[in-house]
C-alpha cells in the first residue's frame, strides 16, 4: 500500500452523539456536556476514534439546538464553556478527535444578527439575511420544512417585508452571498478549531447559495423543492473560498449534510483537487423507504434489497478513484438503523443489529455509528401525538389537521418515520430512566431498555450486540484492507443476500450478509478460491460447506478472508 494516502478521517470510525439524549447529570431530564464527559471511557471502550457532538450552542431550542443563538456561547441546558473545555480535554487525553456542527445556513431570529437585521431596511445587518420588501407583493413560492402552513417567506410587520426560512419560521436563512456573513462563519469555524476542535459536520451545506433574484420555481423542480435548495449558483465558489481560507489551513475532517445531491455532482463537492470538502452524505438510501417526493411519508409496498444494494454499489463507484464517502444508516433525523434496515422482533434483533454493524464497518467509506446502535436500540413507535417534541412532527400534526388528513394514518407513519425514534434516551442500564437521568426525561425512554438493550447487561455478556460491535470495530481497524479495499459486488439479483468482495494488494475479504428472516443456501460463482478463513459471524461457527457454497441463518452475518485466490 505504498501509494496509498492514508488520512485519519478514512480510517477513523465516528460515534455520533445527540447530546440531549445521551447522559444526564444534574436531573433536568436533558442530556448534558458533563454527562458525555462521564461517558467518555465508555466511548473510548468501543474501538471508536471521532466523536460527531450534535449542536451544544446557545439556542432557543426551536428545533433542538439547530437553531443558534451565539455561535461562540454554550446552551445552558448543556453547561458552559468551561464544561466544554473539560470534556475536549478528556476527549483529547483519550486519543479522541471532536467534530462539531456547523450550522450556517440559518441561525435563530434570536440571535443578534437577525434582531438587528428586522429593526430597519438600513440597518448594517439588513443585508445578513434574505428579505423580500412586502409592496413588490408576495414573494414567489419557496416551501419550508418546518412550517406548519409550508411556507418559506414569514412576513415581519416591523420593515414590512418577509424573510426566507427554508426550516422553522424562527431558523432565518444566512445570506451567503455577502462577504461579511461569510467572513463571519469563517470566524466561528477558527474560534473553533483554535480551541481543539477536529472537525464539523456541515449542517444542509448544498443549500448556503441562493438565487438572489428569487425567480419562479423552474418548472422542473415543482413539487421538489430539495434538489433546487441545493443547486445554488455560487455554492461551490462558496465552498472552495471557505476551505482555502480555513479548512486547508488546519489538520481538521469535513462532512457535508447534502439533501439533494445526485451522483454526478458528487465529486465537484469531494475531489481533492477542488478543494470543498472532505465527504459528505448523501440522501438516496434515507429516500429508499419514503413514498416518491413526499420525504417523510414511508412509501406503502416494502424497500427491496437489490434496490439497497444499487444505492450502494452506484455510490461506491463514484469514489472508486477520487475523493472519499461516507458511510451511515441512521442518524438524528432518521429512525433507527434496526428497526428500518434490519428487523427489530425478539426473534431477530441479535442478528439484526450486528449485521448491519457488519455492513457498515465493511464497507468502503468513513462509517458513522448513531449512539444507541451499538447495544441495538430501536425505535420507540410512540402511539399519541403528545409524545413527540419533534418540530417535524408536531407541525406536520397540525397541517394534516388543517388539510382533513386521517391523523390515525399519520401516526402510525411516524411510529415508522419520526426523528423522535432516533431522539430517545441512551439506555445504560436497568434502573428507572434506563441511567438516563434521575428525573423527568425530555421524551419518553424506550420500555426495552428493562429487556437486554441496555450497556450494563450488554457489558458483562460476550455474546452480546455490544460485544459484537466492538470485535467488528477491532477487526476493520486491523486489516486496512477493510477500509481502502477495491469493492466488488456479487449475487446483485439475490433479494436475501448481500455478498461482495473488498481487494487491496494481496488482501482479500468476503463479506455474505443475510438481510431476511429465513435460512438461505447460497452459492459463490463470481469468485474462485480454495481456502477461506473465517475473520468474524455474528451467529455460529463456520458456515461455509465447500469452497463455493454457504448457509446462512436469517441476518446472519460472516467475514472471511480469502487465503488462496484463484
Amino acid at each position: 500500500m505504498k501509494n496509498l494516502k492514508r488520512t485519519w478521517w478514512k480510517e477513523g470510525v465516528v460515534y455520533q452523539i445527540y447530546p440531549r439524549s445521551f447522559q444526564d447529570t444534574n436531573g433536568n431530564g436533558i442530556g448534558d456536556l458533563k454527562g458525555v464527559t462521564k461517558r467518555l471511557d465508555y466511548i473510548k471502550s468501543l474501538g471508536v476514534d471521532i466523536v460527531w457532538l450534535c449542536p451544544v450552542y446557545d439556542s432557543p431550542n426551536d428545533d433542538n439546538g439547530y437553531d443558534i443563538r451565539d455561535y461562540r456561547s454554550i446552551m445552558g441546558e448543556f453547561g458552559t464553556m468551561d464544561d466544554f473545555d473539560e470534556l475536549l480535554h478528556g476527549m483529547k487525553s483519550r486519543g479522541l478527535k471532536l467534530v462539531m456542527d456547523l450550522v450556517a445556513n440559518h441561525t435563530s431570529d434570536e440571535h443578534f444578527w437577525f434582531q438587528e437585521s428586522r429593526k430597519s431596511r438600513e440597518n448594517p445587518y439588513r443585508d445578513y439575511y434574505h428579505w423580500w420588501p412586502a409592496e413588490k407583493g408576495k414573494p414567489p413560492k419557496r416551501w419550508s420544512y418546518f412550517d406548519e402552513a409550508g411556507d418559506a417567506w414569514k412576513y415581519d410587520e416591523q420593515t414590512n417585508a418577509y424573510y426566507l426560512h427554508y426550516f422553522s419560521v424562527k431558523q432565518p436563512d444566512l445570506k451567503w452571498e455577502n462577504p461579511i456573513v461569510r467572513k463571519e462563519i469563517h470566524d466561528v469555524l477558527r474560534f473553533w478549531f483554535d480551541k481543539g476542535v477536529d472537525g464539523f459536520r456541515m449542517d444542509v451545506i448544498p443549500f448556503i447559495s441562493k438565487d438572489t433574484d428569487y425567480p419562479e420555481l423552474p418548472e422542473q423542480y415543482e413539487g421538489n423543492f430539495v434538489p433546487f435548495y441545493s443547486n445554488g449558483p455560487r455554492l461551490h465558489e462558496f465552498l472552495h473560498e471557505m476551505n482555502t481560507a480555513v479548512l486547508g489551513n488546519y489538520d481538521v475532517m469535513s462532512v457535508g449534510e447534502a439533501p439533494g445531491v445526485t451522483i454526478d455532482q458528487a465529486l465537484n463537492f469531494v475531489d481533492e483537487d477542488r478543494e470543498e470538502l472532505n465527504m459528505f452524505f448523501h440522501f438516496d438510501l434515507m429516500s429508499l423507504d419514503r413514498d416518491g417526493d413526499e420525504v417523510f411519508w414511508m412509501r406503502k409496498d416494502p424497500w427491496k434489497l437489490t434496490e439497497f444494494k444499487k444505492v450502494h454499489s452506484d455510490w461506491d463507484a463514484v469514489f472508486a478513484q477520487k475523493g472519499w464517502g461516507s458511510m451511515y444508516l441512521s442518524n438524528h433525523d432518521f429512525p433507527r438503523a434496526i428497526s428500518r434496515w434490519g428487523n427489530d422482533s425478539e426473534a431477530h434483533w441479535h442478528n439484526s443489529a450486528t449485521m448491519l454493524q457488519t455492513f457498515l464497518l465493511t464497507m468502503r467509506g468513513t462509517p458513522y455509528i448513531y449512539f444507541g446502535d451499538e447495544i441495538g436500540m430501536t425505535n420507540a413507535g410512540f402511539n399519541t401525538i403528545e409524545d413527540y417534541r419533534d418540530i417535524n412532527t408536531v407541525n406536520r400534526f397540525k397541517l394534516l389537521q388543517q388539510e382533513g388528513i386521517a391523523l390515525k394514518d399519520f401516526i402510525e407513519n411516524e411510529k415508522d418515520a419520526a426523528r423522535d425514534n432516533a431522539r430517545t434516551p441512551m439506555q445504560w442500564d436497568q434502573t428507572p430512566n434506563a441511567g438516563f437521568t434521575q428525573g423527568a426525561p425530555w421524551i419518553k425512554v424506550n420500555d426495552n431498555y428493562q429487556s437486554g438493550v441496555n450497556v450494563a447487561e450488554q457489558e458483562r455478556n460476550p455474546d452480546s450486540v455490544l460485544s459484537y460491535f466492538k470485535k467488528m470495530v477491532g477487526l476493520r481497524k486491523s486489516n486496512l484492507g477493510l477500509i481502502y479495499g477495491k469493492y466488488e459486488l456479487l449475487l446483485a439479483d439475490s433479494e436475501e443476500i448481500y455478498a461482495y468482495t473488498r481487494t487491496y494488494d494481496e488482501e482479500n475479504y468476503l463479506v455474505l450478509l443475510n438481510f431476511s428472516a429465513t435460512l438461505v443456501n447460497v452459492k459463490i460463482n463470481e469468485v474462485r478460491f480454495t481456502k477461506a478463513k473465517l475473520l468474524l459471524s455474528n451467529d455460529i461457527a463456520d458456515t461455509m460447506k465447500t469452497d463455493d457454497a454457504f448457509t446462512l441463518k436469517p441476518y446472519q452475518a460472516l467475514v472471511y478472508e480469502i487465503l488462496d485466490l484463484e
